[in-house]
């Protein structure tokens, strides 16, 4: 009859390895939804964090948007603006400033919920929420190193000749991340995927 103590060194030691992974895994799905939820903040707790951060040398990359039916196009967008520093932080529109921007139909998500399928992605880093028409207030107070918008918001001058300076009459944040020294990235959308094209895709089915 075997024991462990009659174990070589190696074979005790990958035992021990694979039951430190079996607990790890094991904590990991009891911790998961703890662990999304604690992404999401309040602003003013996100601006000490992300102020200690970027004063370590990391690069904050901030968005924002509505994040309505979340889909393939938010998410390689999501995942190419974090690609651009050292941890992303997404602003997301409430309810109350979704339905000024969408209208009275939306959002379909409420903003919990959205704040929370957010913080699933391991790409996003950061989640909160704000209620006012545009995001300036909050990019002003995180100070991001690098503020990401769709391609859709290059100015037209710039866009029919292949740039994409963003249009200041459409993003009002970009001026804003700009008087600190920040900078802006326009990332380009994946063609035909968009929360209203599923919603007509929807409406479409018999």
């Amino acid at each position: 009859m075997s024991n462990h103590s009659e174990e070589a060194p190696e074979q005790r030691t990958e035992r021990e390895n694979q039951r430190a992974s079996v607990l790890s895994q094991a904590a990991e799905r009891f911790a998961g939804p703890l662990a999304t939820r604690a992404k999401i903040m309040e602003r003013e707790q996100l601006a000490t964090l992300v102020g200690r951060r970027q004063q370590a040398g990391e690069r904050a990359v901030f968005t924002n948007g509505c994040f309505d039916l979340l889909h393939l196009g938010h998410v390689r967008y999501l995942q190419e603006a974090r690609a651009l520093g050292d941890f992303l932080i997404v602003g997301l529109n409430s309810d109350e400033s979704v339905r000024a921007l969408k209208g009275p139909g939306r959002p379909l998500v409420p903003q919990e919920e959205r704040a929370e399928i957010l913080a699933a992605l391991a790409c996003v880093d950061y989640v909160t929420i704000f209620g006012e028409p545009t995001a300036c207030h909050l990019v002003a107070l995180l100070r991001p190193a690098i503020y990401v918008k769709g391609g859709d918001y290059a100015a037209p001058s710039t866009a029919a000749h292949g740039g994409n300076a963003p249009d200041p009459t459409r993003l009002p944040e970009a001026q804003v991340v700009q008087t600190y020294g920040g900078s802006v990235r326009l990332l380009p959308y994946l063609a035909h995927h968009s929360t209203t094209e599923l919603i007509m895709a929807i409406k479409r089915l018999p």
